[in-house]
């Protein structure tokens, strides 16, 4: 029978871009919505990897399961490495996609174009039953920020992250094509060698 991975998040897109990453490899991906009763995990941490081991023990601790714990973000050197850990609730709420974008276009907007560069980090951490960390993985992906939103696809700021090499944001690639690229895309890869070994 095959093992339980949970997926430490309750994003419904988040989860289904991990599922087509790695759903061949056997395990069973459950994301917290099917777990309800998991405490909320705060993320404190000043980095993507303090936030994403946090996630992986305190998750994989309550509910006595392998756990991948994540934390992925957009950085804008120009804005000094902001929006950072705090992408999600940049504006102040968590998850609110629409608030965080504008406040993203309005702080680039008196920066030089040449200011816009940007790349999405994400960092995976992976821990067992015991809460026991066995990897930790990085992935990041290149782009430039646009001056406004194109394609409907995606989630966060995927609609203004411009792949210059495909003249597309990711809001506009394929989901086929945004996960060849993709910053989860390319640290979760990192980690099915790992999978791998431990599904047996």
């Amino acid at each position: 029978m095959s093992k339980i991975l949970v997926l430490g998040t309750r994003n419904a897109k988040k989860r289904q871009e991990i599922c087509e990453i790695l759903g061949d490899l056997g395990w069973q991906l459950q994301d917290l919505s099917q777990w309800p009763g998991t405490p909320e995990v705060d993320e404190d941490g000043g980095t993507f990897e303090e936030n994403a081991r946090k996630k992986a023990v305190e998750v994989a601790l309550a509910l006595k399961q392998w756990t991948l714990g994540e934390d992925s973000g957009l950085v804008v050197p120009g804005l000094g490495g902001r929006p950072g850990v705090l992408s999600a609730r940049y504006a102040g709420k968590q998850g609110d996609d629409e608030a965080n974008n504008n406040r993203l276009l309005a702080e680039l907007a008196p920066l030089p174009g040449d200011h816009r560069a940007a790349y999405y980090v994400c960092t995976a951490a992976l821990a067992d039953p015991d809460g026991k960390v066995h990897a930790v993985v990085e992935g990041r992906c290149h782009g430039v920020i646009i001056k406004e939103r194109r394609g409907a696809g995606g989630f966060g700021y995927d609609p203004l992250f411009l792949i210059p090499e495909y003249h597309k944001t990711f809001g506009e690639l394929s989901p086929r094509v945004k996960q060849a690229l993709s910053h989860r895309a390319r640290a979760l890869a990192k980690l099915r060698p790992k999978l791998r070994d431990l599904q047996g």
